[in-house]
């Protein structure tokens, strides 16, 4: 019997889980930290960074976790779904030179709008579908612009997913669709971006070789199988952003399926076999985990940095000084309030620049709150609703490029445990939700398996998703949405 392993790495913990390759049953799951999210640290304002031996750490920790449920050993292959779009740098020793620049940092946005001025809107839609903007690329490029020593000691420019398969192997790798992450993958050449390495002045040479998405990419160290109890010969065989590994999860591989996430920050991605571009960048396309030159398949994303984020800050508020909720106490208020929050409204935008607002950084709003009517019920249903319509609103830009979900799927985790947000979700983007008992390492231990070979492909692989329940919009409450959302776009 083979058993599969998928480790997920978030910006608020490690969660990992093991999967039997015989069905895709879930034998175990553990993830670390289990008490707190990790600590995104921010030295200046718009700044966000995180050790990647922070990373490491809490893999291990998270490894130890499972293995006291379930033993390590028949595990034979390993998939990684990872949070996107950060700069890690290493060394000739495979240590890295600096913290790594994660996905909500915003230091590089003016770098990126001279890229783009400069690189020329044609090339841009022609070649990398989206701006350097605030992406990896640019990362690398402030570091070479303020910290030209830092980066000689550099020899790897890589994501986070690739440090974690490092660590595990040895090896250095990434793949085609973490390149498109970067903004460093040409659509049409179906190779690196020279174009915008050329601009920045960026050393080709740092960028690692390319591995497939499903497929061998390293074999795990001895001293890690010894560590974790793994069998010698262990291979990681699966790598994905965790957005494109989300949808994965989720069995959105096919033009037309999307699918959602509330953790950290809050997605919508959409499937397409079109090299769409949004010209204003409100949302951007990168490569699907199924991407071939033969079926070409595309994701469009949306992204609102503040969701989870946002409901983390108003439990830690709550909490301060004494007990702090649980998000089932934070969920079973906000169901107590009524549409509308009593007219209290909340804008997401604290975590970063927000891509959807041209990568300005408003900064959260709370507007109308009166201290003599507004509790904890209507605090925390203004702050679900609040993210709901931010999603919504950004589904415009999707319908904009012909991406407006019609049916959306999303595992019943975060956000999505909360029945009101489910029901403001689905009324305000107008579409079905559907919700199944999945998440990004069981997606991700499931890839594993079809890099592997363990399963025959991609619909063997999912065959044990299920679907546990859903939401759909209800006649008798649009129109105290429909104010609602006018009422928040008006401010808007």
């Amino acid at each position: 019997m083979a058993h599969l392993l998928g480790i997920d790495l978030g910006s608020s913990s490690v969660k990992v889980s093991l999967v039997d390759s015989n069905g895709g049953r879930v034998l175990a799951a553990a993830q670390s930290p289990t008490k707190q999210e990790l600590k995104i640290n921010a030295p200046q304002a718009g700044w966000a960074e995180q050790k990647p031996e922070l990373w490491w750490k809490h893999t291990e920790k998270a490894l130890a976790l499972l293995s006291k449920n379930h033993p390590l050993t028949e595990v034979n292959s390993i998939g990684i779904g990872y949070q996107m779009h950060g700069l890690v740098l290493l060394d000739d020793e495979g240590k890295s030179v600096r913290p790594s620049i994660i996905w909500c940092d915003s230091r590089a946005v003016d770098l990126g709008r001279a890229a783009e001025a400069a690189i020329g809107v044609e090339t841009i839609e022609s070649t990398t579908l989206n701006s350097p903007g605030n992406f990896t690329a640019s990362k690398w490029a402030w570091v070479a612009a303020n910290e030209p020593k830092v980066l000689a000691k550099a020899v790897t420019a890589m994501l986070p997913g690739d440090y974690i398969a490092f660590r595990l192997t040895g090896e250095r790798n990434t793949t085609a669709s973490g390149l498109s992450e970067m903004v460093l993958w040409n659509f049409a050449s179906r190779e690196p971006a020279y174009a915008v390495l050329d601009h920045y002045g960026l050393d080709v040479s740092l960028l690692p070789p390319l591995v497939p998405t499903f497929g061998p990419q390293g074999e795990v160290k001895h001293e890690v199988c010894e560590q974790f109890g793994f069998r010698q010969n262990t291979q990681v065989t699966y790598r994905a952003g965790d957005q494109p590994n989300n949808a994965y999860s989720l069995k959105a591989l096919n033009p037309g399926e999307t699918a959602a996430t509330a953790g950290t920050s809050g997605v919508v991605y959409a499937v397409t076999d079109k090299q769409k571009y949004d010209q204003q960048q409100r949302v951007n396309t990168f490569l699907h985990v199924n991407d071939s030159e033969a079926a070409a398949r595309l994701g469009i994303l949306l992204c609102i940095n503040g969701t989870g984020s946002g409901y983390a800050w108003l439990r830690r508020t709550l909490g301060a000084g004494g007990v702090m909720p649980g998000y089932n106490q934070l969920n079973t208020w906000a169901s107590e309030s009524a549409i509308g929050s009593d007219g209290l409204l909340f804008y997401p935008w604290g975590n970063g620049a927000e891509r959807l607002l041209g990568n300005s950084e408003p900064g959260a709003t709370i507007r109308h709150l009166n201290f003599n009517r507004h509790g904890a019920p209507e605090m925390t249903a203004a702050i679900q609703d609040g993210i709901a319509a931010a999603l919504a609103y950004g589904g415009n830009a999707m319908g904009e490029l012909g991406a407006q979900p019609t049916v959306v799927r999303a595992g019943r985790a975060n956000l999505f445990l909360s029945d009101r947000f489910c029901q403001a979700f689905s009324q305000l983007t107008g579409a079905p939700l559907e919700l199944f008992a999945t998440d990004g390492a069981q997606g991700a231990a499931r890839a594993a398996g079809v890099g592997s070979g363990a399963f025959a492909d991609h619909k063997e692989a999912l065959a044990s998703l299920e679907q546990i329940g859903g939401f759909r919009p209800k006649a008798e409450l649009a129109d105290a949405y429909a104010d609602f959302f006018g009422r928040w776009q008006e401010v808007l």
